[in-house]
């Protein structure tokens, strides 16, 4: 493999030009995947060379691995192997964009920061948190589905894209989409490209729905005595015409954590409620009013807050997955993805399920996820069987659960995304297709495909 590595970087460099590519064991090293560095890093800076690259080390038998600001890198199964890092930092054009239209066409190295600076300035937004926030890339947030609170009012990053170029590794750019809302031409390809973790192809441009920044911001805190109470509580604020941007049942530990270094920072021993709404000063008044009148008859008082102060609790939850981690090395957070009924009882299992371990949680059970983060395990034994009886207990409600991030030595016993489904052997046929020699990313997914 090392005589086709050198091979591929002769051919790389003169694709790319040399200054656009490094094997600086340095640089590779800061590329790295679950412990792997690969033995090139390229830097393209159009969708052109990504095919090109891609088509190279295809032909070569060399495994690559796109990545931008690594903020979702930690997600997946360890790598077979890690040839070349694909970095897509240089691809960070606006191609497109037009406000009276709400659509924007950029490249997938461009950060979700300086997106939103961009369109703020014609009073517009993307509406999307993920994990990394402002530094997380385009590209990334797309390859991965990464939802934060904002799914609750918006959906995920699949219900922005209004199309895509992608790269293969046949060394084609294959266009999907259009850049107007009223595109219903064809198959979608891109909803199968979103959620792929960058496995079938990278995403070398996005065509995307942009929305009308909300006039004005409010959020309310419901503090509920138990997840009995939350679980009701949930179910009155949901049935009624009410719409918020973002909607969060946490545990005590949860809500500790979001409060934790904010101006909100008080000791929390029950499960809360926290909802974010936007519009008018009216609207907002109106909001009110109907959750004091839901809440009265239970015993709740509702908080409100607004501001630095509310943006700063809601930035560490979209945060909550990254921070955990950096916070206390070796800490584990899963997903559940669950029925929307379920997600209390989930919360009150799992906690028990925990055991001695601490186990902070914030679920949306408007679209049915909840993340959990579970540190102060014995060992890594420990921590695998609790991972293992949370899974358990996601299966018995219907739903699924995920490991996000945990240390390294756990993955080698377990598939951190759980065991594949009866739509395995279709994923297969569909990883087959797309890239047949098994160049991108593989091992990395469902199965460890």
């Amino acid at each position: 493999m090392a005589s086709s590595v050198q091979s591929a970087h002769m051919e790389l460099a003169a694709w790319v030009g040399s200054d656009h590519l490094s094997d600086d064991p340095a640089v590779c090293r800061a590329a790295a995947v679950d412990g792997k560095a690969p033995a090139l890093v390229v830097y393209p800076s159009t969708a052109e060379e990504v095919a090109g690259i891609l088509r190279i080390a295809a032909t070569a038998g060399l495994t690559v691995i796109p990545f931008r600001n690594r903020t979702q890198l930690d997600i997946g199964n360890p790598p077979e192997r890690y040839d070349v890092g694909l970095s897509l930092k240089e691809m960070n054009n606006v191609w497109h964009y037009e406000p009276s239209d709400l659509t924007i066409s950029v490249e997938p190295g461009m950060k979700l920061g300086d997106l939103q600076y961009l369109a703020a300035q014609d009073h517009l937004w993307l509406p999307l948190d993920p994990p990394g926030g402002v530094k997380a890339s385009l590209g990334g947030t797309l390859a991965t589905n990464a939802t934060g609170p904002l799914g609750h009012g918006y959906g995920s990053p699949r219900d922005v894209v209004l199309g895509m170029k992608i790269a293969t590794t046949e060394g084609k750019i294959i266009k999907t989409g259009g850049r107007v809302v009223k595109n219903v031409a064809g198959y979608d390809l891109a909803k199968l490209l979103i959620g792929s973790y960058g496995t079938l192809g990278v995403i070398v441009e996005a065509n995307l729905k942009l929305y009308p920044l909300p006039r004005q911001r409010a959020t309310y805190v419901l503090r509920a005595k138990s997840l009995g109470m939350a679980r009701e509580l949930r179910r009155c604020i949901l049935a009624t015409p009410l719409h918020f941007l973002r909607f969060l049942l946490v545990n005590p530990a949860g809500a500790r954590w979001l409060r934790q270094g904010t101006p909100l920072a008080v000791e929390s021993t029950k499960p809360e409620i926290w909802m974010e709404a936007g519009g008018s000063e009216r609207v907002l008044e109106r909001t009110q009013k109907s959750l004091e009148d839901l809440c009265r008859e239970a015993g709740v008082s509702v908080e409100t807050c607004g501001g630095a102060e509310a943006e700063s609790v809601w930035n560490r939850a979209s945060e909550f997955r990254h921070a955990v981690v950096e916070a206390q090395p070796g800490t584990v957070v899963v997903r559940a993805s669950l029925p929307i009924a379920a997600c209390e009882e989930f919360l009150s299992a799992a906690q028990q399920e925990a055991e001695s371990a601490e186990f902070a949680a914030l679920g949306s059970p408007g679209v049915g996820t909840v993340h959990a983060a579970i540190s102060g395990y014995r060992d890594l034994g420990d921590a695998g069987s609790t991972i293992r009886r949370l899974r358990q207990s996601a299966r018995s409600f219907g739903g699924a659960l995920v490991v996000e991030r945990c240390p390294v030595a756990l993955k080698a016993p377990l598939d951190v995304w759980g065991d594949p489904g009866d739509d395995f052997d279709l994923m297969r046929k569909i990883k087959a297709a797309w890239d047949p020699q098994r160049t991108l990313a593989p091992g990395r997914m469902i199965g460890r495909i």
